[in-house]
Protein backbone atom coordinates (compact mmCIF):
# COMPACT_ATOMS: atom_id res chain seq x y z
CA UNK A 1 0.00 0.00 0.00
CA UNK A 2 1.83 3.30 -0.79
CA UNK A 3 2.16 5.77 1.50
CA UNK A 4 -0.88 8.12 2.27
CA UNK A 5 -0.73 11.39 0.69
CA UNK A 6 -1.23 13.05 4.00
CA UNK A 7 1.71 11.28 5.32
CA UNK A 8 3.68 12.35 2.45
CA UNK A 9 2.75 15.86 3.12
CA UNK A 10 3.76 15.82 6.61
CA UNK A 11 7.17 14.05 5.89
CA UNK A 12 8.02 17.26 3.37
CA UNK A 13 6.77 19.78 6.29
CA UNK A 14 9.34 17.96 8.19
CA UNK A 15 12.22 18.24 5.85
CA UNK A 16 11.22 21.80 4.95
CA UNK A 17 11.21 22.68 9.08
CA UNK A 18 14.41 21.07 9.35
CA UNK A 19 16.15 23.06 6.56
CA UNK A 20 15.00 25.79 7.68
CA UNK A 21 16.35 24.82 11.38
CA UNK A 22 20.00 24.01 9.93
CA UNK A 23 21.38 26.46 11.61
CA UNK A 24 20.13 25.18 15.05
CA UNK A 25 21.72 21.70 14.56
CA UNK A 26 24.85 22.61 12.94
CA UNK A 27 25.25 24.16 16.59
CA UNK A 28 24.33 21.22 17.81
CA UNK A 29 26.01 18.97 15.86
CA UNK A 30 29.34 21.29 17.28
CA UNK A 31 28.81 19.78 20.54
CA UNK A 32 28.73 15.81 19.15
CA UNK A 33 30.71 16.53 15.90
CA UNK A 34 34.13 15.92 17.68
CA UNK A 35 33.38 12.57 19.00
CA UNK A 36 30.90 11.41 15.99
CA UNK A 37 33.11 12.80 12.89
CA UNK A 38 32.26 15.68 11.09
CA UNK A 39 30.26 19.01 11.63
CA UNK A 40 28.13 18.66 8.47
CA UNK A 41 27.58 14.43 8.93
CA UNK A 42 26.76 14.85 12.50
CA UNK A 43 24.01 17.64 11.40
CA UNK A 44 22.71 15.66 8.77
CA UNK A 45 22.26 12.38 11.01
CA UNK A 46 20.59 14.56 13.53
CA UNK A 47 18.37 16.38 11.07
CA UNK A 48 17.72 12.43 9.29
CA UNK A 49 16.90 11.46 12.40
CA UNK A 50 14.31 13.59 13.77
CA UNK A 51 12.93 13.67 10.12
CA UNK A 52 12.30 9.52 10.96
CA UNK A 53 10.85 10.23 14.24
CA UNK A 54 8.46 12.63 13.12
CA UNK A 55 7.69 10.39 10.71
CA UNK A 56 7.15 6.95 12.62
CA UNK A 57 5.53 8.95 15.72
CA UNK A 58 2.65 9.88 12.64
CA UNK A 59 1.85 6.68 12.51
CA UNK A 60 2.38 5.72 16.39
CA UNK A 61 -0.34 8.37 16.89
CA UNK A 62 -2.89 6.30 14.93
CA UNK A 63 -1.82 3.43 16.47
CA UNK A 64 -0.67 2.27 13.36
CA UNK A 65 2.68 1.26 12.07
CA UNK A 66 4.06 1.91 8.22
CA UNK A 67 4.10 -0.86 5.70
CA UNK A 68 7.31 -2.05 3.99
CA UNK A 69 6.60 0.17 1.25
CA UNK A 70 5.58 3.39 3.35
CA UNK A 71 9.18 3.46 4.92
CA UNK A 72 10.48 2.33 1.03
CA UNK A 73 8.98 5.85 0.37
CA UNK A 74 10.02 7.62 3.44
CA UNK A 75 13.84 6.76 2.45
CA UNK A 76 13.38 7.65 -1.48
CA UNK A 77 11.56 10.93 -0.56
CA UNK A 78 14.61 11.45 1.77
CA UNK A 79 16.88 10.78 -0.78
CA UNK A 80 15.33 13.09 -3.16
CA UNK A 81 15.38 15.98 -0.70
CA UNK A 82 19.15 14.99 0.69
CA UNK A 83 20.97 17.32 -1.30
CA UNK A 84 18.63 20.04 -0.03
CA UNK A 85 19.77 19.15 3.37
CA UNK A 86 22.91 18.88 2.67
CA UNK A 87 23.12 22.34 0.92
CA UNK A 88 21.45 23.50 4.22
CA UNK A 89 23.90 22.08 6.49
CA UNK A 90 27.09 23.21 4.54
CA UNK A 91 25.14 27.04 4.53
CA UNK A 92 24.81 27.20 8.26
CA UNK A 93 28.22 25.74 8.77
CA UNK A 94 30.25 28.36 6.83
Amino acid sequence: MPMPEESRAFVSSLIDYYVGAAGSYVEFASVYSGVAGSLKDTALGMIAGGIYSGFMQSYQSRGASPSLEEVREFHEIMRERAPQIMEAVEGASG
